[in-house]
């Protein structure tokens, strides 16, 4: 099981300090741009950054938490941190060729996802294969199928025949 507290993970060789805060994991954004931008300076440019993002209407003081990291030096020190969502926005505006494979992945997650909502079944072949992908039987997929689909009926004919997801 991971440790739900303090855990690094580690980026191209850098380390990247990561902490489980409000049910989520929060990553330190100074560590982020380190391992992105192989700067020697990334608290300098995350000051910069943050005002580049305040220009673009990225709120960060309400996006960002002051949360205790373990520093180097082995003492705790309060870190901007973010949580994941936020962290692919900041790595949006790094203009680094580091950053760029993370951009082109959130560009065909984000294309994969409309797919997706404009045929469903697409969703559920993808479903379908994560979880065989993870070790769960063809059997156990299809009845996952099966108690999803019962559920969707029941949820429709609450709604008087009307889809779970239509619009109201």
């Amino acid at each position: 099981m991971t440790n739900q507290n303090n855990a690094l993970v580690v980026f191209q060789g850098k380390k990247i300090r990561r902490t489980w805060f409000n049910d989520e994991w929060w990553f330190s954004v100074v560590d982020i741009i380190g391992a992105l931008t192989q700067t020697d300076r990334a608290r300098k440019y995350w000051s910069d950054l943050k005002t580049k993002l305040q220009d673009e209407g990225f709120e960060v003081s309400a996006k960002i938490g002051q949360l205790k990291l373990v520093s180097s030096d082995g003492k705790s020190y309060s870190t901007d941190c973010v949580n994941t969502k936020n962290a692919f926005r900041i790595i949006q505006s790094i203009p680094s060729p580091k950053a760029e494979p993370f951009k082109q992945w959130l560009a065909q997650v984000g294309y994969d996802r409309i797919q997706e909502i404009e045929n469903p079944e697409l969703a559920q072949k993808r479903m379908k294969e994560i979880y065989k992908a993870k070790g769960y039987s063809d059997d156990w997929v299809e009845k996952l199928e099966k108690g999803i689909a019962a559920l969707q009926a029941r949820l429709s004919s609450r709604q008087g025949g009307q889809h779970a997801h239509s619009p109201r």
